[in-house]
């Protein structure tokens, strides 16, 4: 009875994940540009220059549409998977190919809600956790689309986090949260400065140090050496990778966000204890 109870809460979980995927893709696409109009207004508003005028863009407007001919994308052209299947991967007005990053990306939040309603269940442990593995997710996906982490989302994560914590959600106490925090975006922060000093150069960006804070949040202080350990070891290994493939971007840098989010799953995955003893603290 118990084990039929698991199978029906990750089951649950997994098509809610379908859906939230479905919206993430969405998030990873629009936001992106969202803040871009938001800077352009700024930057116009404090040049004294007048604000040009501009349609409704946000996560809810205007109707998802092909990038090629226009299409509008009715409710049945948009079910998750399902819907790129029975199209076969195009547009169902001018046939051109649609990515097959959306429905990756759709069955991977399936697969992480699934993991989370499996482990806590139908729980407020569950749904934050829920919360998390979206929100990193799309953060990882819109760093390496555009070298952004969002404090929309960054900033989030850290007080959900704080507040999992508080409510005793998550596995760490307060205490560890909040020195998480602290540690991860002060660690991060003087390195930056560090390397900026000695080369004059910007290595990264605040966005990874907000990142880093609330990974320190969800999963304490004690984890942050294994994390920016796991994520240098992977982000080295991809790095050098696309270096011998020629596929660096212009600069030849690689956004570590990513890699952070991966090191972010590995803790989820593995547990701290697990997750330290891997690298050998």
């Amino acid at each position: 009875m118990v084990l039929e109870l698991q199978w029906l809460n990750a089951s649950f979980f997994a098509v809610f994940g379908l859906l939230i995927g479905s919206f993430l893709n969405v998030v990873v696409y629009r936001l992106p540009k969202m803040l871009e109009r938001q800077w352009a207004n700024e930057c116009a508003e404090m040049s004294g220059k007048p604000l040009e005028e501009a349609s409704a863009f946000n996560l809810m407007v205007p109707r998802s549409r092909c990038p090629h001919c226009g299409h509008h994308i009715r409710w049945y052209e948009n079910v998750p998977v399902l819907s790129y299947l029975a199209l076969q991967g195009r547009c169902a007005a001018c046939k051109a190919s649609i990515s097959v990053r959306y429905p990756m990306v759709e069955v991977a939040a399936s697969a992480l809600f699934f993991y989370c309603g499996w482990r806590w269940g139908a729980t407020a442990q569950g749904l934050v956790w829920c919360a998390f593995v979206a929100v990193l997710l799309t953060l990882a996906l819109i760093d390496w689309d555009t070298t952004l982490l969002p404090d929309d989302l960054t900033l989030p994560l850290l007080w959900l986090g704080l507040l999992a914590a508080a409510m005793k959600w998550t596995p760490v106490d307060l205490s560890s949260a909040f020195w998480g925090a602290v540690g991860g975006y002060v660690s991060l922060w003087s390195v930056y400065w560090a390397f900026k000093l000695v080369t004059g150069k910007e290595g990264m960006g605040y966005g990874d140090f907000k990142l880093f804070a609330a990974l320190g949040v969800w999963f304490g202080w004690q984890t942050l050496i294994p994390i920016i350990l796991l994520a240098s070891v992977i982000g080295a290994a991809v790095g050098i990778a696309m270096k011998f493939t020629t596929g660096l971007r212009e600069g030849g840098y690689v956004p570590f966000g990513p890699f952070l989010a991966g090191a972010g799953f590995a803790a989820l995955f593995l547990g701290t204890g697990s997750l330290q003893r891997a690298v050998g603290l």
